[in-house]
């Protein structure tokens, strides 16, 4: 994304992207005594309703494909559409603050995606209130530290800071005052589409998602097979969109990561390592001539890709080392606050710089007692002991001061690189949280479940401090070239935050009993765990790379480490170093790594069509205007397939009856008790069409009439916005 478009909004003044002259001032487009409305009822229901939607979405697509939503582009599409359907038009103001609410469900999906899932993986199960609270408590966190500093970054910064992504929504509201509702229609057409594509897969099982080379017909596919040398692809639209939104060039990045995986490494370790017989390697034994081509994946080349992502997000950090240095003195600098000046305008108003002050130290203190309550009620499967009452007062106090001042040094730091480059280094941050509060709560005696439930909740934490404090540094410069009032952006985004992590505290727990964090025995319904009494994280239906990444890290600091695959982690580490020097974008071909081919080549797939679609056309301002239908349409598909999933996460719960029973046509599912009284799901056959090569081929035929939809979509949008562009020239 560039960093400023090329020539501003005409509502925008002619110096609001550029560095202001000496003595000049920037005078948004709504002036400070401009009283039009702001915080209305509609303003903060619609913003509400975007953050249950897109909050869920953004977590469901960041399970299932390792990558989130950038939801707040889409939410200022959507305030502007429903904007214009209201009796009365809303006002600039007004959607402004739809899309800073809004925005909060973006930052604490990416929060909880990245650590919640590693505590599932692990082994130990949350509950509802603690996913609330870690991100709740995180968000306000980001939330009361960057305020201090909102000025410097609006004010003092103008026109030398690029903004890439405010920059762009910025526009987006401008243009909206004079737009028509092309977007919008374009954007709930996706959804649908979306929405009844999955869920005819994932509920209704028409057709399978899954496609694969193991059946191509004339012995090829056993041939194939039996060198462990297959080529799957999952056909679903959360991915298809997902691919559609990052183009080309990372989609191909990505996929070079899986053939490098699937196609280079699995079939070498087969052939070398069938001849080899028996194989002892951290703490169990394999019989790699009779392990089959994913089995391979998981115990060798996963971790590979885990050490090239942890690196990859390390070297991220070191990259963007002065603006960590400068970072840190502005945070120094924010903290010492000041007054506010009662005479300043209404478009410079905080939150009074007591009430932030005192939100910090509230929000620090309230992460204690959640570190309290877990220390004293984690019980250590091992041992059978929880913490005493003194020793969980000690690390409640330990975790609390090292989340508050990792989030204080930090949070400036997401902040500056948002309004830099435009990417948030939650990674890296993420890992060196994680890494630095085992240490330390190491040091002082903590060990086992109990320890890295503490870690793993303060990294949470901390990894959504970090989200937030980016998307609202944006929000603050959004609101400072429209004329937004900034108290009313900061007192609003904690509702927001509230409604966010709700619904993940929701949708976290829903996904796990439907599909699995951890492969189940489909007869028992245990949890599986590999010949050394690992569990078998899903990742074929819930991959949550980052989060498998940090699950791997905390384990290994704090179990037995020989049991650790450190030697593989190293070779990742090291394949990112040289991805690096290369100059091929590490951290996307260590994601190919690490997922499953299936989904890459699915991305690349709708990739594919975007490009297509983009060179289509009889003129280059036809071409144009259907290439940027991408990010409608894709936003739209994945918010759609993302509900849909959800829902049908839903029905496959078995203690809510597995209703997808009665609405699976291809695929018979039963519900029966273990000998424990646990109700249990599972699949009991299906029908003769939806199996093989003939369920397979019409998979892959649906998923061309996919993206032929999405290239009628694009068109039909790119008419209609040109249309809207002539009308409001003449």
């Amino acid at each position: 994304m560039d960093a400023a478009p090329g020539k501003s909004s005409k509502l925008l003044p002619d110096n609001a992207y550029r560095k202001l002259a000496p003595g000049e001032e920037y005078t948004p487009i709504v002036r400070p005594e401009d009283t039009r409305p702001e915080v209305t009822k509609w303003s903060i229901v619609v913003g509400i309703v975007m953050v249950v939607v897109f909050a869920a979405a953004c977590i469901y697509m960041a399970l299932r494909a390792g990558n989130a939503i950038e939801a707040a582009i889409p939410i200022a599409i959507l305030a502007i559409f429903f904007g214009k359907m209201r009796k009365v038009r809303s006002s600039i103001l007004e959607n402004v603050i739809v899309q800073s609410v809004g925005q909060a469900a973006g930052v604490v999906a990416a929060g909880a995606a990245f650590l919640v899932p590693a505590l599932y993986i692990n082994g130990l199960t949350p509950s509802w209130w603690q996913i609330f609270l870690a991100c709740f408590i995180g968000g306000a966190l980001g939330v009361v530290l960057i305020i201090p500093l909102r000025k410097y970054f609006v004010l003092d910064m103008h026109g030398e800071l690029p903004f890439p992504e405010a920059t762009a929504i910025n526009e987006i509201l401008v243009s909206g005052e004079s737009s028509g509702a092309t977007a919008g229609k374009v954007l709930i057409m996706a959804f649908l589409l979306g929405a009844a594509f999955d869920f005819l897969i994932e509920g209704v099982h028409l057709w399978p998602s899954a496609m694969s080379t193991s059946t191509l017909p004339g012995g090829i596919g056993e041939l194939m097979s039996g060198s462990r040398f297959e080529l799957s692809m999952f056909g679903l639209a959360a991915l298809f969109g997902l691919g559609y939104i990052i183009g080309l060039k990372y989609a191909s990045i990505i996929a070079g990561g899986s053939v490098l995986a699937w196609l280079v490494l699995v079939p070498l370790i087969y052939i070398f390592g069938s001849q080899a017989g028996s194989m002892d390697y951290a703490g169990t034994s394999y019989q790699l001539g009779e392990m089959t081509s994913g089995e391979i994946f998981g115990a060798f080349v996963k971790p590979i890709g885990i050490g090239a992502i942890a690196v990859s997000g390390i070297i991220g950090i070191i990259r963007l080392g002065k603006i960590v240095a400068s970072s840190i003195s502005l945070g120094f600098k924010g903290l010492k606050g000041g007054d506010q000046d009662t005479k300043d305008p209404r478009t410079q108003i905080d939150m009074k710089p007591k009430n932030v002050l005192l939100i910090q130290f509230a929000m620090a203190a309230l992460l204690g007692v959640l570190f309290f309550i877990v220390a004293i009620t984690t019980v250590d499967t091992a041992t059978g002991e929880t913490y005493t009452t003194s020793q969980g007062l000690l690390y409640a106090a330990v975790g609390a001061i090292v989340g508050y001042v990792l989030s204080f040094l930090f949070t400036p730091v997401a902040a500056q690189a948002i309004a830099i480059v435009g990417v948030n280094p939650v990674s890296g941050m993420t890992l060196i949280t994680v890494v630095l509060t085992i240490l330390v709560l190491v040091g002082f005696g903590l060990s086992g479940e109990g320890g890295m439930f503490v870690a793993l909740i303060v990294g949470t934490a901390v990894c959504t401090a970090l989200s937030t404090s980016g998307a609202l540094v944006s929000d603050f410069k959004i609101g400072h070239w429209i004329g937004a009032t900034p108290r009313s952006q900061e007192k609003w985004k904690f509702l927001g935050l509230a409604v966010a992590a709700l619904v993940v505290a929701f949708v976290i727990p829903i996904m796990d009993q439907g599909y699995g964090f951890v492969k189940r025995d489909p007869i028992t319904g245990e949890q599986m765990r590999d010949e050394a009494g690992k569990l078998i994280s899903n990742t074929e239906e819930l991959p949550a790379p980052q989060a498998n990444m940090i699950a791997a890290v905390s384990s290994g600091l704090l179990s037995d480490p020989s049991k650790q695959p450190w030697l593989l982690y190293g070779m990742g580490g090291i394949m990112a170093v040289i991805l690096f020097l290369a100059g091929v974008p590490m951290l996307a071909f260590a994601l190919g790594m690490y997922l499953p081919i299936g989904i890459n080549t699915a991305v690349l797939f709708g990739a594919f069509t975007a490009f297509i679609v983009s060179k289509t056309g009889g003129s280059d301002r036809v071409r144009k205007a259907r290439a940027e239908q991408g990010t409608l349409i894709a936003s739209g598909m994945m918010a759609g397939a993302a509900i849909f999933g959800i829902l049908t996460a839903v029905t496959r719960v078995p203690d809510l009856g597995g209703l997808i029973r009665y609405i699976s046509v291809g695929v018979d599912f039963e519900l029966h008790e273990t000998a424990s009284g646990t109700p249990v799901l599972k699949e009991a056959g299906e029908a003769a069409w939806y199996g093989g090569g003939s369920g397979e081929a019409i998979s892959f035929i649906m998923f061309v009439v996919l993206g032929v939809a999405c290239y009628l979509l694009a068109r039909w949008g790119a008419r209609g916005a040109i249309a809207e562009e002539d009308a409001s020239t003449k």
